[in-house]
């Protein structure tokens, strides 16, 4: 007898990313193991002091043992870069809940995804091609995610969605399903069996509805016939023999051919012929012993499309489309082709698109149906047939013959030769487009190093490749440096707002704007609430920076965001005399000044806010400490000076510099506080006030800034 470790063990389900679907076969998994109670309610931990029993000593170390055990299997399941980022590893519980967590989210995740998923199954909807087992399985994984994310998904509630969503050709079965059944009852089960039985006899009927058109084809003008001792008109092939001596024509009534091949048919030509299933009719026959006209077409109103036998005429012909199509003289003539034809008519140049190509056919024929259907009008009225276009207005006119034909006299115009093109001669062009418009740098390498056999010597076309252009045209590169730069202070002035910044500060500023003298490189920035504060904070720096000078700004660049080109702010341009240079559109690099200062400032304020672990509302704080500290930093455009320096013309000293949210003591005045009350106040650096000649701090005790200029630095903290 085998022992019971001979049996097979049950595979691990390892952890592929779909987490609902893991989680429960690893739920199963440990169930069948009895540890999912660890799962639940984790190890029973002793109380702190408190000593155990012998018993409970003896319990709590089998459940670490086991706890260890579903550890294990956790291990096995989850890859090792998805264990990494597991912090507390203790126990089975700590992964579980961190799994579950990650990727099954908050309770707040979870009714996203739910709703996400109920849109999706509202719009749910049977395709015309899918089959039933296809849109069952469709419905069933949506419903089985929406009770995975806490939804009450009754089984009545999918019935009638996929009831209500089936396609037209199920309308009588699911009437007879809803009629003859109670839905509050029916599993899904019984509906998806039922459907499938529906399914198969609609297959069945269709097949035999097929297999019946394809026994009597030719009695329909169909494409039947091929390889039997019937030969049909068109390319299918029956896999039958026929005897035509049984068959009686309907037209003489005797025996041995049919109605369309009778010889005592009225050969006279004929009009107003019915359209058949895959044969296109002409309505109108034109005897081929008439003058050969190459470059006239013929208006015709009883054609179904346009119609052109010379392969010349075309610039883009499709030789893989096939069509049959009866004249009115009972004559058959196969399409071989369709394309583009490119003619020029009374100066201009047309473009007629969806033209047939049929070599046999003699003359050029122009639906009139089908130019209507491209939005032309045609006005045929005392002899005169005129073409008018929409917007071009009359675009051709033609007067009627004396065999009371329209015709339109034109010249074709032949396809230039560019890449792709069938009628290439030029060994260069021909080559380029061999190699998958490889660029001729490459191709001249190919054949300067003698790297591949049998590439001819050429040399390198002049001719723009179009097609090159369409997949890989790039942007033209953008200068490295400046052209040109402003010779005085205020010539020139960037700007730019950055935002929005989450979280939004403490002043509930939620946007940062920056001006950077173009001369001196210098550079200021205000924080906004909203966009639309720019103009005022633009007219605050303006007056600033004015008065401090003592020179006027006389252009600003700017992107071309709407609050720099509203016209208030256009008025005030006009006003005060102010260049305005705006950026092209999608073309930030051309303020890249202002750009690159925006990123260089929020990168310096990321590392500054989490080296010392400052809350980001206090984003502000360390931009301005940021900027100040850039404008006495070494620039390239400035040459052995810092920026301060260019703009006021004094070295500046650093030496109170200090290390941005340090442990600062503050010194409290004798003025806010008694005897016995502490002198220094422990708080947070800022960096300095704009204000005073003092540093800037916060005190996370009463959450107040403080201004202050007595101040001892822990600058190891």
């Amino acid at each position: 007898m085998a022992s019971e470790n001979s049996f097979v063990q049950p595979a691990i389900p390892r952890f592929d990313g779909h987490y609902d679907h893991w989680s429960m076969l690893m739920e199963n998994f440990l169930r069948s193991k009895e540890y999912w109670n660890l799962i639940e309610t984790g190890i029973t931990a002793a109380a702190e002091g408190s000593s155990l029993s012998e018993i409970q000593q003896k319990t709590y170390e089998d459940q670490k043992l086991k706890d260890l055990k579903a550890k294990n299997y956790l291990f096995q399941a989850i890859d090792r870069s998805i264990l990494e980022t597991i912090l507390k590893k203790d126990t089975v519980k700590e992964i579980w809940d961190s799994l579950k967590q990650k990727y099954q989210g908050t309770t707040r995740v979870k009714r996203a995804q739910l709703q996400a998923l109920r849109k999706e199954f509202e719009v749910l909807h049977m395709k015309v091609a899918e089959s039933v087992n296809d849109y069952f399985g469709r419905t069933l994984t949506i419903a089985n995610k929406m009770r995975t994310h806490g939804e009450q998904m009754n089984d009545v509630v999918i019935i009638e969605k996929i009831l209500r969503s089936m396609t037209s050709k199920y309308d009588y079965v699911v009437c007879s399903i809803e009629e003859s059944n109670d839905l509050d009852t029916m599993s899904i089960d019984e509906l998806q069996s039922s459907l499938l039985v529906h399914e198969q006899q609609i297959s069945r009927h269709m097949n035999d509805e097929q297999a019946l058109q394809i026994t009597h084809g030719f009695q329909q003008g169909g494409r039947g016939g091929g390889r039997g001792t019937y030969r049909g008109r068109g390319r299918g092939r029956c896999r039958f023999g026929f005897d035509k001596s049984i068959l009686e024509c309907y037209y003489c009534h005797e025996l041995g051919h049919f109605q369309w091949e009778c010889p005592k048919r009225d050969k006279e030509q004929k009009a107003n012929y019915a359209e058949t299933k895959d044969e296109m009719l002409l309505m109108a026959f034109v005897d081929s012993n008439e003058i050969a006209m190459e470059h006239i077409w013929f208006l015709d109103s009883g054609r179904s499309n346009h119609m052109c036998g010379k392969q010349n005429m075309f610039f883009d012909l499709d030789k893989s489309f096939r069509e049959s199509m009866k004249l009115g003289n009972d004559s058959s003539l196969t399409v071989q082709g369709k394309g583009n034809i490119r003619m020029e008519v009374n100066r201009f140049v047309h473009v007629i698109t969806e033209v047939f190509y049929v070599p046999d056919l003699k003359n050029n024929l122009l639906s009139i149906g089908q130019l209507q259907e491209k939005g032309l009008t045609v006005l045929i009225q005392r002899g005169i047939c005129k073409i008018f276009h929409k917007e071009k207005g009359l675009i051709m006119e033609t007067a009627m013959t004396h065999n009371r034909m329209f015709t339109v006299h034109a010249r074709y115009t032949p396809k230039e030769l560019k890449c792709f093109s069938s009628l290439i001669t030029d060994q260069t062009d021909l080559w380029h487009c061999r190699y998958g418009h490889l660029s001729w740098n490459g191709l001249k390498v190919l054949q300067q190093k003698n790297m591949v056999k049998g590439l001819p010597p050429f040399k390198a076309s002049q001719k723009i490749c179009e097609n090159c252009l369409v997949g890989r045209q790039h942007r033209d590169p953008f200068p490295k440096a400046s052209m040109w730069r402003a010779s005085n202070i205020l010539q020139l002035v960037h700007a730019d707002i950055c935002g929005p910044i989450n979280p939004v500060s403490n002043g509930k500023k939620g946007y940062l704007i920056t001006f950077i003298d173009d001369f001196s490189k210098k550079t200021w920035v205000y924080f906004l609430m909203e966009k639309s504060e720019a103009l005022s904070t633009f007219k605050s720096y303006t007056a600033r920076v004015e008065k401090e000078t003592g020179f006027y700004i006389r252009s600003l660049r700017t992107n071309r965001g709407g609050e720099f080109t509203s016209q208030d702010f256009t008025d005030f341009y006009n006003e005060h005399g102010i260049h305005r240079q705006l950026t092209t559109a999608y073309t930030p690099q051309q303020n890249g000044v202002a750009e690159r200062k925006n990123r260089t400032i929020m990168n310096m304020v990321r590392s500054m806010l989490t080296a010392k672990q400052i809350p980001k509302t206090f984003w502000p704080e360390a931009v301005n400490w940021t900027v100040h500290i850039l404008n006495r930093c070494p620039t390239l455009a400035v040459k052995n000076k810092t920026p301060a320096e260019m703009w006021n013309g004094h070295k500046p000293s650093v030496d109170y510099f200090r290390v941005f949210g340090w442990i600062s003591h503050v010194h409290v005045p004798d003025s806010k506080r008694v005897k016995l009350d502490a002198k220094s106040l422990k708080c947070i650096l800022l960096g300095v006030s704009d204000e005073s000649k003092a540093f800037k701090l916060f005190d996370p005790i009463s959450n107040k800034i403080i201004i202050s200029r007595d101040v001892v630095f822990e600058e190891d903290q």
